[in-house]
């Protein structure tokens, strides 16, 4: 262990450190990745969520067993899925503010498979 390193990250880490959960270390995570697919379709980058989360679990090895980001938030409420962001938006900074593509489906019920 390099006795120098250790001395700065002291110096740098906070004093009370805050716990921070399992779920939310993955969801700070993945958050901001099904945020930018999101944005992607908002922008016509991608022509449609089958195309996102294909490209997402074959391109970039998104977890299968979720089924993509989009299939990922028809089964997990894209209303919960933004109140997380939300939560941490307001106290991690603008990173987390959701698209405004995922703001209208939340707020419609609407879903982005059938």
């Amino acid at each position: 262990m390099n006795p120098e390193v250790v001395e700065l990250i002291k110096s740098v880490a906070p004093l009370n450190p805050v716990k921070v959960s399992k779920e939310d270390i993955q969801m700070r995570c993945i958050g901001r990745f099904i945020n930018e697919a999101a944005f992607s379709l908002q922008d016509e980058v991608i022509r449609s969520p089958v195309d996102g989360d294909i490209g997402a679990v074959f391109g970039i090895g998104f977890p299968p067993f979720k089924g993509g980001p989009f299939r990922m938030l028809d089964q997990t409420g894209t209303s919960n899925f933004i109140d997380k962001m939300y939560r941490y938006r307001d106290t991690m900074g603008m990173q987390f503010e959701p698209c405004q593509l995922l703001k209208d489906y939340a707020a419609s019920g609407k879903k982005f498979h059938s």
